[in-house]
């Protein structure tokens, strides 16, 4: 375990110039158990804001995720070659993807699953070539019934072959023949259901990272005077597939060849991982659901129709109070502290909610504490978008957020004498002294 480099963290922050700005250092406070606790807070531009600046692989689209360069500013700092990188809410599967291409081993869970569609095949990325013959294998033409309220997305001819997709791949699976490059023909054919340019198979509506519902999309094409264009399915497979391979090169294919077949993908909650071994994890990195900020189901109804999953028996839960999210939380650090060998850490990624009003960092101190993890510091990525407000003294987002506001935890390890990273960190006072 990188315990030497884990050491170092908090100075490597504190003298961070990458970018060109000066961290600016402050605390959080937080009461917990009757003490003041007082985390040092570090803030500055950690990773680049440049839009689609990690590996292509990544490039596909799920609402709420974070950006590559986040875990990856964590899995390089306090892992190395081998060890196993872990994130209990995977989502379209950023961190559990960039761990493996650092050569780590990647660890998944979502109660979502969609989520072990979206990740494994890219996990194990086929050749351009491989999913051409894949896809001369599939009848587009091939007749079947088209759900007629999807129209208001689909131009006919392109539901026709999109539901002929959908028939071959369920067929497949049903049968227990859908390979890898099924797998992959299905990930890439999720991703491209509805979107807001000629790359996706519908007509114009919202970004591709949520299906509005289909009278919201009666109400986006009345007001642009738009009808279904004719979208070639096969096609735009092919080339979404070129772009998400083309810096797949045979050096990374090795790097991934090398951890695929560690990698565990899991569908369920969180909270309560039988099949991820105790003490085996080295790092977590994720991002919880934020409150009722998003409505993860909402978003995927589409995308549940034409992975045959039913919608309503996914029991995503968002707590709409701060305190059931706070004990749902600590049920997850529960299962982590569980998961992670002695001297790991968790980078938990949370944020402002309800107009900056709940800063989430936090809340979530307490219930990682509760759980037995040491609050190490809170790590804010503060980057200059084209919305601005105040908070913390840097510019924000009026509407969402232009900051990652990450608590770092880490699970000591008594048996080597572990103590709090940098002067001061974790440092509790009695209330009102």
């Amino acid at each position: 375990m990188m315990s030497s480099n884990a050491s170092r963290i908090g100075s490597t922050l504190e003298t961070f110039r990458e970018f060109g700005r000066t961290t600016h250092i402050t605390e959080t406070k937080v009461m917990h158990a009757g003490n003041e606790v007082c985390v040092p807070t570090y803030v500055n531009e950690f990773w680049t804001a440049k839009q689609r600046a990690a590996q292509a692989l990544h490039e596909v689209s799920y609402r709420a995720c974070f950006k590559p360069q986040l875990p990856r500013f964590f899995i390089e700092r306090l892992t190395a070659t081998g060890d196993r990188v872990y994130d209990p809410f995977m989502g379209r599967g950023t961190t559990p993807l960039e761990a493996a291409l650092l050569g780590r081993v990647p660890i998944g869970c979502d109660v979502n699953p969609l989520s072990r569609i979206l990740v494994g095949p890219r996990l194990s990325p086929p050749t351009e070539a491989d999913v051409a013959e894949g896809l001369s294998r599939i009848d587009f033409s091939r007749p079947s019934d088209a759900p007629e309220d999807l129209h208001v997305f689909y131009h006919p001819d392109t539901l026709r072959e999109i539901c002929a997709l959908r028939r071959y791949l369920l067929d497949r699976e049903a049968n227990g023949n859908l390979d890898s490059v099924d797998a992959w023909i299905r990930m890439v054919a999720v991703n491209r259901l509805t979107g807001h340019s000629p790359g996706f198979f519908s007509v114009y509506t919202l970004p591709p990272n949520q299906a509005v519902s289909v009278e919201s999309q009666r109400k986006i094409n009345r007001d642009r005077e738009q009808v279904p264009p004719r979208r070639d399915v096969p096609s735009l497979l092919a080339k979404k597939t070129r772009a998400l391979l083309g810096e797949c090169d045979a050096k990374t294919r090795k790097v991934l060849a090398s951890v695929a077949a560690q990698a565990h993908l899991l569908t369920a909650a969180s909270t309560s991982t039988p099949a991820i071994a105790s003490e085996s994890v080295a790092l977590v990195v994720t991002s919880p659901p934020f409150l009722d900020v998003v409505d993860y189901a909402g978003d995927n109804w589409l995308r549940c129709w034409f992975c045959g999953i039913e919608a309503s028996s996914v029991k995503i839960t968002i707590a709409k109070r701060l305190e059931d999210w706070k004990i749902a939380m600590t049920e997850v650090f529960r299962e982590l502290h569980r998961v992670l060998v002695p001297g790991g850490h968790v980078a938990f990624e949370v944020g402002e909610v309800r107009g900056g009003k709940i800063r989430l960092e936090e809340a979530v101190v307490p219930c990682g504490a509760d759980a037995g993890l040491h609050p190490m510091l809170v790590l804010i990525n503060d980057q200059k978008f084209t919305k601005t407000a105040n908070c913390w003294g840097v510019e924000n987002g009026v509407k969402g957020t232009n900051t990652n506001r990450i608590v770092l935890f880490q699970k000591l390890d008594f048996r080597r004498g572990s103590s709090p990273i940098g002067s001061g960190t974790g440092k509790a006072k009695k209330s009102g002294d």
